[in-house]
């Protein structure tokens, strides 16, 4: 099957129609597509509405100038990582200090040598690659693969963020691996580790595309279920709880393990706080160890019962 390469693209902020056809010409020799605005307002919203993956500011902009377009982008979560070069027609020095101090990756004066732009573009790009590659494989459990406690953290935020801001339901699971000590006491860290890394397998062949698989730490686990009521993970838990029951384990092929789930679709008290989803599921997965342990739990607020048969 045959597939396309990824698009990158490049938002040149400039109102020179002349330098976003020399752009345009030599950045096609290059593989990559340039979109243009000619404002700052315009390129703003530009990079909102579809960020690109680098962006080519002009300083002499009309109304808002190149710095404060800077500014802005550099002031916004959302914006503040693409690579900025500044192309200006100023050589001053006090303008590349100012606008170096400001987040932009490289200056370069018009007008430009063509061949030196592509070069510095590939550079910057080259860059942001590798501090992207860099950022998230510190958000990733070296052991298993999955995401690890920090991005859970940011991703639970987003996720209560956009399940109340459009209505949607959202479901929190907490996972823990029952007598997981016993495992390594008994037949040492290596075959603890490798029931790590199976169960975290069992969790992304059974998860759905949209679901998102975290280990916290240790044995624990969390699941993020978005668009799911309690009620509907149910089915997705115990699908995991059953296929993680019946491995037969090469170093401990008469030891079966198990897991206890606790689920919720509200915090406590009705809070849409992220601490307040994690008590919940939390006092649910307590709950499922309480009562023996290899089931599933659910949390309606402070309300815990046990997972309908």
């Amino acid at each position: 099957m045959s597939g396309s390469a990824p698009v990158t693209r490049v938002l040149a902020i400039d109102d020179s129609e002349d330098i976003h056809a020399i752009l345009r010409a030599r950045l096609e020799r290059e593989g990559l597509v340039l979109e243009s605005a000619a404002s700052g307002a315009e390129g703003l919203a530009a990079v909102l509405a579809d960020p690109p993956a680098l962006i080519l500011l002009d300083l002499g902009l009309p109304g808002m100038d190149g710095f404060e377009v800077l500014r802005h982008l550099k002031d916004n979560d959302r914006t503040h990582s693409i690579p900025v070069i500044v192309l200006s027609g100023s050589d001053d020095a006090k303008d590349k200090v100012r606008g170096l101090d400001m987040g932009a990756v490289d200056y370069v004066c018009k007008p430009f040598d063509h061949y030196e732009l592509s070069a510095r573009l590939r550079v910057a790009l080259r860059t942001q690659r590798l501090l992207e590659m860099l950022a998230r494989r510190a958000q990733i459990d070296g052991l298993t693969g999955l995401w690890n406690r920090e991005h859970f953290d940011a991703r639970l935020a987003d996720a209560l963020a956009t399940s109340a801001r459009h209505g949607a339901p959202l479901a929190l699971a907490y996972g823990d691996l029952d007598h997981f000590k016993s495992v390594n006491d008994t037949y040492g860290h290596s075959a603890g580790d490798a029931v790590l890394e199976g169960f975290a397998d069992i969790l992304l062949g059974e998860l759905r595309e949209a679901d998102v698989a975290f280990r916290l730490g240790g044995e624990e686990f969390a699941l993020l279920l978005p668009d799911t009521t309690v009620e509907e993970s149910i089915a997705v838990l115990e699908r995991i709880r059953a296929s993680l029951a019946g491995v037969c384990w090469p170093r401990h092929p008469d030891r079966a393990i198990t897991c206890s789930f606790g689920v919720a679709d509200r915090g406590v008290g009705g809070s849409w706080e992220p601490s307040a989803w994690m008590e919940a599921a939390d006092k649910a997965l307590y709950a499922a160890k309480n009562a023996g342990r290899d089931r599933v739990m659910i949390a309606h607020g402070e309300e815990i019962e046990p997972a309908p048969c």
